[in-house]
C-alpha cells in the first residue's frame, strides 16, 4: 500500500508522521493510493482539497484537538485499518464571486461558504434561490451556506441545524442577523443555485470565504453544489461520519 502521510505544523504531528514514516515509509502525495492526514479538521481540509477530483482517499488520524473528521491515532496496524475503513463521500460546493473591481474568483469549499462583513457595519444581503428572489434584504454580520460534513462545523455554531449526509439538502443560516429579526435561515434541497447579492458594497463591504479561500469586497457570490467532483474520507468501522453525525445532535 502506498502511503503518503501529510501533518499539521505542530509538533503532535509533525513527530507522529516521523514514527510512521519509519515503520510504513513514505511516498509523494502524487503516487500515494491513500492520503493519511495527520492533525485536526483543518490539515484534513487541506488534504481533500490537494486531491479534490483525483480519486484519492484521505484517511485522517486526530493528532489535533477536535478531530470530527478524524480518527483515532494509533501507530500500529495502519494498512489493516485502511483496509476496513468505510468510504464517506462529499460533494463540494463551488463558489463564484465577483469583486467590485470586476474580478472572477472560483473555488470549493468541502464544509461550508460564508459571507462575512468587512467593517464595523452590518452586511445587507439580497439572496435568490433558483433564480427566484427569496429574501430581499438580509441585515447581518453574514450568512453561510454549509454541506452536510459541515454542518457540524461553523454552522452548528451559527445556530444552524445538523444534516445527515444523506438528507441530500443544504443548510442555508444567517450570522447574527438583525433584519429579519426572526429568520433562522432554510433548509434548501442539494440541487439549487444560490446568487447572494451585496447591497451597498461600497458602504457595507463583505467578504466570501470558501473553506480557507477568501475574497474581499464581493458585490455577487453565486453557489451550488458539485456533484462532478467527490472527496472520499476513510473510517474506522466504529467512527462512521454519518454515525457521527447522528450522535452530535444528541450531544448536550
Amino acid at each position: 500500500m502506498k502511503i503518503a502521510f501529510i501533518a499539521a505544523r505542530t509538533d503532535i504531528a509533525t513527530q507522529a508522521r516521523a514514527k510512521l514514516i519509519a515503520m510504513y515509509g513514505d511516498c509523494d502525495p502524487d503516487d500515494a493510493a491513500i492520503i493519511v492526514a495527520l492533525g485536526g479538521d483543518g490539515v484534513m481540509l487541506e488534504c481533500l482539497h490537494r486531491v479534490l477530483g483525483r480519486n484519492k482517499p484521505v484517511y485522517g488520524m486526530n493528532c489535533g484537538s477536535v478531530g470530527f473528521l478524524m480518527n483515532e491515532y494509533l501507530e500500529p496496524g495502519l494498512p489493516e485499518r485502511i483496509a476496513r475503513a468505510q468510504p464517506s463521500h462529499l460533494h463540494p460546493l463551488r463558489m463564484h464571486a465577483i469583486t467590485a473591481f470586476g474580478a472572477v474568483e472560483e473555488a470549493f469549499a468541502i464544509n461550508e461558504v460564508s459571507l462575512l462583513r468587512q467593517l464595523r457595519q452590518a452586511a445587507k444581503i439580497r439572496i435568490h434561490v433558483d433564480h427566484r428572489e427569496r429574501l430581499a434584504e438580509l441585515i447581518c454580520d453574514g450568512v453561510l451556506i454549509s454541506t452536510p460534513a459541515g454542518s457540524t462545523a461553523y454552522n452548528l455554531s451559527a445556530h444552524g441545524p445538523i444534516i445527515p449526509l444523506t438528507a441530500n439538502l443544504l443548510p442555508l443560516t444567517p450570522i447574527s442577523a438583525f433584519r429579519p429579526r426572526r429568520w433562522r435561515g432554510a433548509l434548501l434541497p442539494s440541487t439549487v443555485d444560490v446568487l447572494f447579492e451585496i447591497l451597498e458594497p461600497d458602504k457595507r463591504p463583505v467578504a466570501a470565504v470558501a473553506d480557507f479561500t477568501e475574497v474581499r469586497d464581493v458585490v455577487s457570490v453565486a453557489v451550488a453544489e458539485d456533484r462532478s467532483i467527490t472527496a472520499t474520507v476513510l473510517f474506522d468501522p466504529d467512527r462512521a461520519l454519518s454515525e457521527r453525525i447522528i450522535t452530535e445532535q444528541f450531544t448536550v
